[in-house]
This record gives structure tokens, C-alpha cells and sequence, in this order.
């Protein structure tokens, strides 16, 4: 298996790809803003309790007010409570809690209206980013993740993730974390941590320590709302959670985003550096590595699949809903085999669409009807083992009498959505077009404009592939014709992303030339 991050620096923010063998499997986005981003911690200010929601909504400086339920506070929120408000009246100065006096845990079937107060300043951590009409969704159990630890503040437990099966490996690397953990501070140790070295651990436990101690200090006197603590930027974290043996490359096309994405990996991972590459190629990096194509076909409402089936994937505002259709798919083998196979390849494809759509909430997946019980069985069984990859946590039941399989899927962050139709570029709606044959001669015009009239040295022409294999067409291509006219040859690059009839001309940075 091959992984392989394209990062794709625009002008208003960085688009990351996730590729496994040349799929893409993740996307994401990377605005210049990144407040309010899950794992950001803030000191808010209560602004109203709702008993009726046993909850309480609080201000962090969002347009609207965050939502914190009592079962999101954590335990040891009273201890948490005490140490924010001693820091604030500079009675609690050390960051550390050697000598730090733990309070009572909270009742786990209390009422929130006992233990918060309005106007109170408190700290909350985003659990999910703000989406749609609401504001982000907030917890006070602080955590800080590191690449192979996470910091759990006011605890003395020690976790060991799930996905460790080797018992001698956990004890050993519990030993160790008994060791060298400070007080009061509890561990939970990553899945990516096991067979690493004492000393790989001990350096991301100090950094954790770092981060804790640079909240405190932001803590002092500050008046709420304020972010105290910022998560990782989307490129880092996902380096930091991602990064392994089975990452090749790294491709990005700006400079100064990849020297800090080598310091950043020099630190985590040192002479994992040499998968860093740095792309300056004439075409765009999404195009050259096929990735706008793969965005047109896997984000719009009907998803093709090699075999000539197809997905239907329609969004509610209670869930999603998709449809398998075997589409022009022949089986020689007859109904039930044909229906398996179809099933099977819409499986892959489903557990690749939820996660690069990052689609949360219920989905419910109207598989094609297969009367033998065995075939829903390993359905459902391949559909858990494909899934088994996605970090997001979620939960798959077997198939119900009518062969539907309901699967929940947590929702951390807004769902990535890529709108794939597109407007008539000449007519905007109307119903009524310009002649083919008079955009070919705008071009034209446009580019004897740049060519002689302007004089410019370099100049290739960006188009629709359609527009491209038009220009190209036959021996003496409409191409040729510029070069013998201008005496100057115009390179031709077909783009998927851009539309049916849009174009532009760039220079030999492959920066747009304005007309």
C-alpha cells in the first residue's frame, strides 16, 4: 500500500489530498482562518444555562454561542474549574500539579446548573467545528495530542490504545509511561507508539508538557473570550497522525510550505525528510496527479464504479441516504452472483466515499436484494473490514429484513461538499449560447492580442481537455497555424476542473497573463 500527500497552496488557503495507490481516499481544506478548529481549547464565558438541555451555551468569540452538555464537562472538572480560576486571580503561578490538591469528580447523573454558573469564565476545548446553523460543539475533559501520546490533565490513569494486541508490548510501554509521567497528569498511549524507543516517548511527553505549560501562561490574566491553546494547523496534524512506513511521497508546490513541513517532520520523524518533494511542473498539482477528475466523480450525486454499476447518494437534512444500482453490469453466473459481486465493489467504494466526503450523522445504504443469507453476511463483514481504515468512529449494523445497512458516523467538522454541476458558462441559464465557432475566434483574437500587440515572450493556452484535442486535431492543427503565423509555438494544456468554454492564458511561471 502507497500513501502519498499532495498539498496544493492557493491564494485563499491549502488543499491537502490523501491518495492510497493513486485513490483518493481524504480531502481537505485549509483556510486561512482556522479558529474554532477541533482540539482549539478557549477560555469562554457561560453565557446561559438550560436546564431543560441539562447543558449550557457558551461564549469563545463565535458568532454564536457554543453548546456544552453536563456530560462533556469530564470528571474532574471541578479540579479543572479550581486551577482556571486560581490561575486567574494569580494564586496558582506553576503550571505543573506536583503540589496541585485534586477536587471531588462530578456526578455522572447530575444537573449542570449545580456545578456552572452564568457569567462563569471557563475552559472548553472544540469537540466539532461549527456546521451549518450551529456553533461549535464544546467539552471541558482538556486533552493534548501528541504523536504518540495524549495528555489527559487531572488524572493519574494510564490508557493503552485497543488496536495494540501484543499484552508484553502494553505492559512495557505502561511501565514506562508509570515512570516518567508527571503528577496529576494522566496518559493515553497512541496506537502508532508501540515497539517505539524511550526516548521518542519521553521527548513527545515533554512536548505535551510544553504545550500545557504555554496555556497556563496564556491563561493569566486574560478576559474570556479568548483562545488559550490553537490545534495544529490541518497539514500538521494530519502528518503527525498519519505519518508511518507506508507514506512514499509528499508532493508540495509551494517553498515555504515545504521547508516547514520539514522541519515539522524532522522533528517527528527524523529522515522521513527525503518524501518531501517539491512540484513546479507547467500543469496544476491536482491535475497532474489526476485528482480534479477524481473530485468530479466521486463528489457529485451519482458515483460511477469501474464494473458500470453506480452510486446514488442523496443528502437530507435527517441523513444520508445512497442507493446501489448495477447500472449496464452483466454476470454470467446469474442474479444472486451478479448482485454479490455489484454489492462488494459499492462496499469499497461506499467506505471511500464516506470518508473522503467525510459524511457524518446516520447513513442508510439500499444495497441490491441478495436472498441468501450467507452473501448479507459477508457483505456486511467486508463493509466492517473496509471501513476498519476510518478514523472517524462509527458503528455498522447488519443488513434489516429489506437489505438495508444503517451505519452511524461521527461528525466532527463541517462535510466536505464540491458542488460538480455546473452552469451553462455561455448562456448562464438562459437557454440561449454563443456560436461555437465565435469562441474559437475570441481565443484566437485574445491570443494575437498577447502575441503581438503585447509582445509576450511565453504563452501557453489552459482549456477544457474537449477544447484541447480540438486544437490539436489533424496535421496541421489550428496549434500549428499559431506557429506558423506567429512564429512562436503556443503550448495547449488541457485542465478538468475548468469548464466546458473557459480558458486562460499563463506565462512560463504558469502565473495567469490578464488581458
Amino acid at each position: 500500500m502507497n500513501l502519498e500527500l499532495v498539498v496544493d497552496a492557493r491564494s485563499n488557503g491549502v488543499w491537502l489530498a490523501l491518495l492510497r495507490d493513486g485513490k483518493l481516499i481524504e480531502l481537505h481544506e485549509e483556510r486561512g482562518n482556522s479558529d474554532f478548529a477541533v482540539g482549539d481549547i478557549y477560555l469562554g464565558r457561560v453565557r446561559r444555562i438550560v436546564p431543560s438541555l441539562n447543558a449550557a451555551f457558551v461564549d469563545v468569540g463565535y458568532e454564536k454561542d457554543a453548546f456544552l452538555h453536563y456530560l462533556d464537562l469530564g470528571p474532574q472538572f471541578n479540579s479543572l474549574s479550581k486551577f482556571v480560576k486560581d490561575t486567574l486571580h494569580g494564586k496558582q503561578n506553576a503550571s505543573d500539579l506536583m503540589y496541585f490538591k485534586s477536587e471531588k469528580e462530578i456526578a455522572k447523573e447530575g444537573k449542570i446548573g449545580d456545578i456552572v454558573s452564568s457569567s462563569q469564565p471557563i475552559l472548553v476545548q472544540v469537540a466539532k467545528e461549527p456546521i451549518s446553523t450551529k456553533g461549535p460543539r464544546l467539552c471541558s475533559e482538556i486533552t493534548l495530542a501528541g504523536r504518540y501520546l495524549v495528555l489527559v490533565p487531572f488524572s493519574d490513569k494510564i490508557s493503552v490504545s485497543q488496536k495494540i494486541k501484543d499484552f508484553e508490548e502494553k505492559d512495557r510501554l505502561k511501565d514506562l509511561m508509570e515512570r516518567i509521567k508527571p503528577k496529576n497528569f494522566g496518559v493515553i498511549i497512541r496506537t502508532v507508539a508501540e515497539h517505539k524507543s524511550t526516548a521518542d516517548l519521553e521527548a513527545d511527553l515533554n512536548n505535551l508538557m510544553d504545550k500545557w505549560r504555554t496555556m497556563h501562561a496564556n491563561i493569566k490574566g486574560a478576559q474570556p473570550p479568548k483562545r488559550v491553546l490553537g490545534e495544529l494547523n490541518t497539514t500538521t496534524s494530519i502528518l503527525r497522525d498519519l505519518l508511518n512506513a507506508d507514506f512514499t511521497n509528499i508532493y508540495v508546490n509551494d517553498g515555504k510550505l515545504l521547508d516547514e513541513m520539514k522541519d515539522f517532520i524532522g522533528s517527528i520523524a527524523p529522515g522521513k525528510e527525503k518524501i518531501l518533494k517539491f512540484y513546479d511542473g507547467k500543469l496544476d498539482i491536482f491535475e497532474k496527479f489526476g485528482i480534479n477528475k477524481q473530485i468530479k466523480t466521486l463528489f457529485g450525486k451519482k458515483v460511477p464504479m469501474a464494473s458500470g454499476g453506480y452510486l446514488i447518494i442523496e443528502h437530507t437534512e435527517a441523513m444520508h441516504v445512497i442507493d446501489v444500482n448495477s447500472g449496464n453490469r452483466k454476470g454470467a453466473d446469474g442474479q444472486e452472483s451478479n448482485a454479490l459481486a455489484t454489492n462488494s465493489e459499492a462496499a469499497e467504494e461506499i467506505a471511500r466515499v464516506l470518508q473522503l466526503r467525510d459524511m457524518g450523522g446516520i447513513i442508510c445504504v439500499d444495497f441490491i436484494d441478495m436472498h441468501d443469507k450467507e452473501n448479507n453476511k459477508l457483505l456486511y463483514e467486508k463493509l466492517k473490514e473496509l471501513m476498519k481504515s476510518d478514523r472517524a468512529k462509527h458503528n455498522i449494523l447488519p443488513p434489516s429484513k429489506f437489505g438495508v445497512i444503517e451505519i452511524t458516523r461521527q461528525r466532527v467538522r463541517p462535510e466536505t461538499d464540491i458542488k460538480t454541476t455546473e452552469m451553462c458558462p455561455t448562456c448562464n441559464g438562459s437557454g440561449e449560447i454563443q456560436a461555437s465557432i465565435l469562441f474559437s475566434d475570441e481565443i484566437e483574437s485574445n491570443l494575437h492580442f498577447l502575441l503581438e500587440d503585447r509582445r509576450e515572450k511565453d504563452v501557453a493556452l489552459l482549456v477544457h481537455p474537449y477544447l484541447e484535442a480540438f486544437f490539436k486535431k489533424g496535421l496541421i492543427s489550428k496549434q500549428m497555424k499559431w506557429f506558423f503565423k506567429y512564429k512562436k509555438w503556443v503550448p495547449v494544456r488541457g485542465i478538468a476542473a475548468n469548464h466546458l468554454l473557459q480558458y486562460s492564458f499563463v506565462n512560463k511561471n504558469n502565473e495567469e497573463i490578464v488581458l
